[in-house]
């Protein structure tokens, strides 16, 4: 189980840096006027591979009895942080002009958000 715990904490790092510089990269191509790309797209699919491995792990800590702090909060940010790429495709229904790049930056940088309080409430009380 300290392994799953520990691969957990390790991965919601990786996720926060991960959208992190697709925010980053996602702005500079707002700023130039481009649209979402395939490789960007690409890379917000591999974003939501990490996330749903995240909340896979979670869910076996959780049924092997480990609890984080205030875990009600913790699962609200595990859930709303699978369904956001997802949404955020049917939102824009999968255009990909300079507004949907734009779109897409402000929901990676809410993720950023969702990482760093998943990674508040997490921690063991």
């Amino acid at each position: 189980m300290a392994t799953l715990t520990i691969l957990h904490m390790r991965l919601v790092v990786t996720i926060l840096l991960f959208f992190g510089a697709l925010t980053i990269w996602g702005f500079v191509n707002y700023l130039r006027g481009q649209g979402v790309g395939g490789s960007y797209k690409g890379a917000l699919a591999i974003g939501e591979l990490l996330m749903l491995a995240e909340f896979i792990i979670g869910v076996a800590l959780f049924a092997t009895g480990a609890r984080p702090f205030r875990p009600s909060i913790h699962i609200l940010y595990g859930i709303v942080a699978i369904i956001m790429l997802p949404g955020t495709f049917a939102y824009t229904r999968g255009r990909d002009d300079r507004w949907e790049q734009l779109i897409y930056v402000t929901v990676c940088l809410f993720l950023c958000g969702i990482a760093l309080r998943a990674l508040t409430t997490g921690r063991a009380g």
